[in-house]
């Protein structure tokens, strides 16, 4: 859509609406910012550098196994770098890059809102998951990383086998990023059922935002049984309690059940928003709607429901009962009944429509490709004997990085290209893109797909090293060739999108012809998103034309402008009828103090400083106390 210069009262109104919205330029501006979008750049770019380490955790960790015997690290450090690389993948990388970076940005713009439900709250999220972050990389510094595995069995984990600070600083590290991820989650949920734009009624919802809604349900469900393992391992730990001792009593199998009751549903909080990703990206470059809407819908809801019934998939070797082993296998097969769902609408939509091949769109036919690989593997795991045989191979490692990696990071690797555009206002190199794509695509296959191999020929998960008459020389040699071209191919896109930040063609408020409303604004958005707000008729707001252009006319007569203010509408719950406008609340530093108060209560508890820590959570309790009495009132 071509923009067209409003007129002089139309752009008063802009003005206006500008200065109410924006905040203060600098440092200051970004330490105390509520709006969504620059909330979402901070989580970008810090998942983004947490990204990186994992990535340089992991090439240290292929390199050690490049060749047989190999000692480029030690057996602890190569402990310390399996554990750090998983926690920082799944913690604080491809979860916070999803939600809080994707997720931050784009919901309240795809559902016509100007700002999230609680804006300060989500200013919180983001200040807590950087000092969580903090926290946990502190420890490589003083060389104590975790170092028990990403899912910290015990008794490994006890004190009496890791008797430093090392799983210390996973416990009270995961307790403090969950506090991020829960209210990042309950902010979601509530922005998407009382914020939507009039009309918007749940049926009307971008898919996108239904992946969002299914994960925010389920961390909010899955996260407090991460939380009681974690506080159990915790008071084992520094208070010499038992929950975990068998000993006395406890039960070494009662941390596995709490956290796969996490974990498993995690997978899908990974791969949802990567489904979310895929069906924005499919509709606008197929030239068509998406296959099956509704029952996409209800797919990306029932994996995330089913989820909770499978999680002892991962102990079908611990020795459960056979009828217990039995009903996880069944619900391990049943899972894939909603994915495939999604699956085939996805290519029913590419094949019946008008594909343009470009680089987003490759981006999510690789994640197909390699979502199917992924999917078959775990199917294969819901057979039990072969789950036995193979548990702790590498072929675990395969399977699952064909899922994680395949099949949620490269959905937000289109994702970044898609939305560069609107969030840059900057066009990409296409050549570059499609470049960097199968760069990475062959690398990726080849770090991952010989996993498949050698975990048949017996090599065991976390193994620092082997010996050279194994018969896993040459595909280790592979392996590790596959991640430094996979590296490569990364950087290739780093590079693409640095160099079109600086040089690329503006891109226009529409260059792709998308579908939803973010594309109806400016690129990148202005502060207050929205100069009214939009009317929906349909899924595809943006493909509505009548409805956008009586946002322009409305816009001229000054109808639902809301300039009074930091006002946004409210809306009911189903049909998303007009309900009440609502003051959002302005910056604050609030939530960047709170951050450093809890920085210094966690440290206090590792330290076993505890009358400190609890002066900390004091002065927490003192700047939360002080963020309600001091709240503006906008009039």
């Amino acid at each position: 859509m071509a923009t067209v210069a409003p007129p002089p009262a139309a752009q008063r109104r802009l003005d206006r609406l500008e200065r109410i919205w924006k905040g203060p330029s600098g440092l200051v501006g970004w330490l105390t910012t509520v709006d969504h979008k620059r909330i979402g750049i901070l989580y970008f770019f810090t998942s983004l550098t947490f990204f990186a380490l994992g990535g340089l955790e992991a090439l240290l960790i292929r390199t050690q196994l490049m060749g047989p015997n190999g000692e480029i690290v030690s057996p602890d450090f190569f402990n310390q770098l399996m554990s750090m690389h998983g926690i920082t993948m799944i913690f604080l990388a491809v979860i916070p890059m999803q939600i809080g970076a994707f997720g931050n940005y784009l919901l309240p713009l795809m559902i016509g809102a100007r700002d999230m439900a609680f804006p300060r709250m989500n200013a919180l999220s983001y200040w807590i998951f950087l000092a969580s972050g903090i926290f946990i990389y502190s420890s490589m510094v003083g060389g104590t990383a975790p170092n028990a595995g990403w899912f910290d069995y015990v008794p490994l984990a006890s004190r009496q086998y890791t008797p430093g600070p090392n799983i210390d600083f996973y416990t009270l590290g995961l307790i403090f990023t969950g506090i991020a991820t829960s209210a990042t989650a309950i902010n979601f949920i509530v922005t998407i059922f009382k914020l939507r734009a009039p009309g918007m009624s749940l049926n009307r919802m971008p898919l996108f935002c239904y992946a969002i809604l299914a994960v925010s349900f389920a961390l909010v469900f899955a996260l407090p049984p991460l939380t009681t393992a974690l506080t159990f391992l915790e008071l084992d730990r520094a208070l010499g309690l038992h929950f975990y001792d068998v000993a006395f009593g406890g039960d070494t199998l009662l941390w596995q059940h709490l956290f796969w009751i996490f974990g498993h549903p995690e997978v899908y909080v990974i791969i949802l928003p990567a489904f979310g990703i895929a069906t924005a990206i499919i509709p606008t470059f197929s030239g068509r709607k998406m296959v099956a809407f509704p029952l996409v819908a209800l797919a990306e809801i029932a994996v995330a429901f089913i989820g909770f019934g499978v999680w002892a998939h991962h102990m079908l070797a611990v020795g459960l009962a056979t009828v217990t082993t039995i009903y996880f296998a069944a619900a391990s097969l049943i899972i894939v009944i909603p994915s495939a769902i999604q699956l085939f609408a996805w290519i029913i939509t590419i094949v019946t429509g008008r594909p343009r091949f470009e680089t987003p769109l490759l981006w999510i036919i690789g994640f197909i490709v390699l979502f199917v690989l992924g999917g078959l593997t775990g199917i294969m795991f819901a057979a039990i004997p072969f789950d036995q045989q193979l548990t702790d191979t590498y072929f675990v490692v395969a399977h699952f990085h064909y899922v994680i990696f395949g099949a949620a990071v490269f959905p937000l690797l289109g994702g970044i290209y898609y939305w560069f555009p609107k969030v840059t206002g900057r066009m990409y190199s296409e050549r570059a893109g499609k470049a960097s794509f199968w760069v990475t695509f062959v690398g990726m296959n080849l770090t991952f797909f010989p996993m498949h191999i050698v975990g048949l020929l017996g090599m065991p998960r976390r193994q620092y090293t082997y010996q050279g008459d194994l018969g896993w020389n040459f595909i280790n040699l592979l392996e590790t060739l596959g991640a430094y071209i996979l590296a490569i191919g990364l950087l290739m896109i780093v590079a693409n999108l640095v160099v079109s930040y600086r040089r690329g063609a503006p891109a226009g408020d529409d260059p792709f012809g998308g579908d939803t409303l973010e594309w109806s604004v400016s690129s990148p958005p202005p502060s207050y998103n929205f100069p009214v707000i939009p009317k929906v008729s349909s899924p595809y707001a943006m493909w509505d034309r009548e409805d956008r252009e009586g946002d322009m006319k409305r816009l001229e007569q000054g109808d639902v402008v809301l300039e009074g203010g930091h006002e946004t509408p409210s809306s009911t719950l189903l049909d998303a009828d007009w309900d009440e406008i609502l003051d959002m609340p302005s910056q604050s530093w609030a939530p960047f103090l709170i951050s450093v108060t809890l920085l210094g209560m966690f440290t206090m508890l590792l330290l076993q400083h505890y009358v400190v820590a609890l002066g900390f959570a004091a002065l927490t309790g003192l700047v939360l106390a002080a963020w309600h009495c001091k709240e503006p009132q906008v009039a």
